[in-house]
C-alpha cells in the first residue's frame, strides 16, 4: 500500500477534445504550487491526476497548498493497492482504524472495467469485511463514514475523508489578462476570480509619488505575493501618474477629473498589456460603487478602450466583496491607510453620469498621446510569486 493524493477536477472533464490541455496545465501547477513539500512525482491518469509523496513529504502543507489550486473540485489522501479484494479490505481497514464511527457506507466507482466484479460487488464485500473487523453497523443514507474506493488504471485507491477545492480551471489554461491594481479592496479579489476562470493574471498600478507617499506600491506588491499563491510568478508594472494628474487637474473642469483620469488609465494600461501579450484588461469595479462607476460613465472611459475590459465584480455589492477578500487573504492588507492615485484631488462634486461629447471637449485641451508616451516610457517592473 502507498499512501499519496487523488485529485480530482470538475469542468475540466468536460473539455472533450480539449482535455489533454488542460489536464497537463492542472499537473504543471500543481508540481509548481507543492515545491519544497516533499511531492515526489505528480502523474495523470484517467480522470484523475495522483500526488505521489517522498517518505519525509509534508503531508499537511501538501493538503493546504492543494485546497488553492485552481482546477481541483476535490481531493483526498488516499491508499493505493493492487486490484484485489483482499489488498481493498486490507486497505479499508487500514485507513478507518483510527476513525470514530457507529456506522459506515461503502461505495466503489469501477472505471477500470476490466475488473470482474461490479461496483456494487465490490462494495458489499468489503463492507461486509469491514462491518466484520469494527463491530459497527451500516448506513446507506446517512452514514457517519464513507469509504470510497475507485477502480482505475490497474489499480485501486481507496480514501475516507474529501477534501473541497477551489475549482474553476488551472491558471494559465485561458491565456493572459492585466488586472489594473488599486491597493484596494476590490481589484485583488477582481484578479482571484479571474483566475479562478484560468487567466494567469499581470498587474499594473498606477502611483502618484510624490504627491503621496509610496504605500500603495509596498501594498501592491504585498498583495501580488498574496496572489501568487494561486497565480504564482508573474509580473507588476509600476506606472508613475503624478504628472497625467498634474496635467489634468490645471487644464480640465474639476468635475470631470476621476472619469478622465480613468480613461488615461486605460490608455496607458491598454499599451502595456499589448506589451505584454495579455488579451485585455481587467478591473476591481462595481456599478454604482462611486461616482465613476455609474452606468454611463463606465461606458464614456470604456470608450477610448481598443480592447476588452472585463469586470468580474460588476454585479456584487461591498459586503460580498469584502468576504471574498477575507476569504483570500488580502482584506487586512487592502483596509491599510493609503492615497490612492483616483481619490487624490477629487472634486466636491464629481460627475455622476458625464457625455462623451463633455469629456471629450474637456480632454481636448491635454496633449495625450506625449502623456500616455511619457507614462509607458517610465514603467517599472517587478517580477513576484513562484516559477
Amino acid at each position: 500500500m502507498e499512501k499519496l493524493f487523488l485529485v480530482h477536477y470538475g469542468e475540466i472533464g468536460l473539455k472533450r477534445n480539449n482535455r489533454s490541455f488542460f489536464e497537463k496545465k492542472l499537473a504543471r501547477n500543481i508540481k509548481l504550487s507543492l515545491k519544497g513539500m516533499g511531492c515526489a512525482e505528480v502523474r495523470r491518469i484517467y480522470g484523475r491526476i495522483l500526488v505521489m509523496l517522498e517518505p519525509d513529504a509534508d503531508v499537511t502543507a501538501i493538503q493546504e497548498q492543494l485546497g488553492k489550486v485552481m482546477g481541483i473540485a476535490h481531493f483526498e489522501l488516499a491508499l493505493a493497492t493492487t486490484q484485489s479484494i483482499d489488498a481493498f479490505q486490507a486497505a479499508a481497514l487500514e485507513l478507518i482504524k483510527e476513525k470514530e464511527f457507529n456506522t459506515l457506507k461503502v461505495e466503489t466507482k469501477r472505471a477500470d472495467k476490466r475488473f470482474p466484479l461490479t461496483s456494487p460487488e465490490v462494495s458489499a464485500k468489503v463492507g461486509r469485511y469491514l462491518l466484520n473487523a469494527t463491530g459497527t453497523s451500516a448506513d446507506m443514507r446517512t452514514p457517519d463514514l464513507r469509504c470510497n474506493i475507485e477502480i482505475v488504471d490497474k489499480a485501486a485507491y481507496i480514501y475516507a475523508d474529501k477534501i473541497r477545492g477551489v475549482g474553476g480551471l488551472p491558471v494559465g489554461a485561458s491565456g493572459k489578462v492585466l488586472v489594473m491594481l488599486s491597493g484596494g479592496i476590490d481589484s485583488p479579489v477582481a484578479a482571484w476570480r479571474m483566475m479562478k476562470r484560468g487567466v494567469k493574471a499581470l498587474f499594473v498600478h498606477f502611483y502618484s509619488y510624490p504627491y503621496t507617499d509610496r504605500a500603495s506600491l509596498e501594498k501592491v506588491e504585498e498583495i501580488a505575493e498574496i496572489l501568487a499563491i494561486w497565480n504564482y510568478r508573474t509580473q507588476v508594472y509600476l506606472i508613475p501618474f503624478a504628472e497625467v494628474q498634474r496635467e489634468i487637474v490645471t487644464q480640465t473642469p474639476a468635475p470631470f477629473r476621476v472619469i478622465l483620469y480613468r480613461r488615461m488609465m486605460v490608455r496607458i494600461a491598454q499599451q502595456v498589456a499589448a506589451a505584454a501579450k495579455a488579451a485585455c484588461l481587467v478591473t476591481g469595479e462595481s456599478l454604482g460603487q462611486v461616482a465613476s462607476q455609474t452606468l454611463g460613465n463606465l461606458r464614456v472611459i470604456e470608450e477610448v478602450a481598443e480592447m476588452p475590459i472585463l469586470r468580474p465584480l460588476i454585479g456584487d455589492d461591498k459586503a460580498e466583496i469584502m468576504e471574498l477578500a477575507e476569504e483570500i487573504g488580502t482584506y487586512e492588507i487592502s483596509i491599510l491607510p493609503h492615497d490612492d492615485c483616483c481619490s487624490l484631488f477629487v472634486p466636491d462634486h464629481p460627475a455622476t453620469n458625464a457625455s462623451l461629447e463633455a469629456v471629450e471637449e474637456a480632454e481636448a485641451a491635454l496633449d495625450i498621446d506625449t502623456l500616455v508616451k511619457l507614462a509607458v516610457e517610465s514603467v517599472e517592473k517587478k517580477i513576484v510569486g513562484i516559477g
